[in-house]
């Protein structure tokens, strides 16, 4: 699986098809959980980010609900509950951000050993991983809640 959230929130399947997200709650869910990848992230947190501070009244049972609708979107074991919450079950680099961190930090490394060549190389194939405004379809709070921060090399 790959999850792209640098434009708008997208998720292809190990085959390359893409496994259709709907609803901006859901994307908000696996945006949370992908920006985490590789880690549990607290039920609470995932409460706070999806609502936008405003949860249902049983918001324990709705999160549930929607990592299930998340399990049947992308498969039953995309999403693991683990101690302290979720996890995404994809590696790292399976996060289009988490390349694109790697790939400008080996452009730096690279220009600081002498590789222009090398640096150009790395830092190219990270700016082709974008798409547009990073998490582009998720509403208000949750975007902004998990849209990473502008910064130096990021091209907003």
């Amino acid at each position: 699986m790959r999850v792209s959230v640098l434009g708008p929130v997208q998720v292809h399947r190990a085959d390359g098809s893409p496994a259709p997200v709907g609803g901006a709650r859901l994307r908000a869910l696996l945006t949370v959980l992908a920006l985490g990848a590789g880690r549990a992230v607290s039920p609470g947190r995932l409460v706070d980010e999806v609502w936008a501070g405003d949860p249902p009244a049983d918001a324990t049972g709705a999160l549930q609900a929607l990592v299930g609708r998340l399990r049947r979107a992308l498969g039953p074991d995309a999403v693991v509950s683990v101690d302290g919450g979720y996890r995404l079950a994809a590696e790292r680099d399976a996060v289009d951000l988490h390349r694109f961190e790697r790939m400008t930090a080996e452009g730096v490394r690279a220009l600081g050993a002498g590789d222009p060549a090398g640096a150009l190389a790395a830092l190219d194939a990270a700016l082709a991983l974008w798409r547009g405004e990073p998490l582009a379809d998720l509403p208000d709070r949750a975007a902004e809640a998990a849209r990473p921060p502008a910064g130096p090399g990021s091209p907003r």
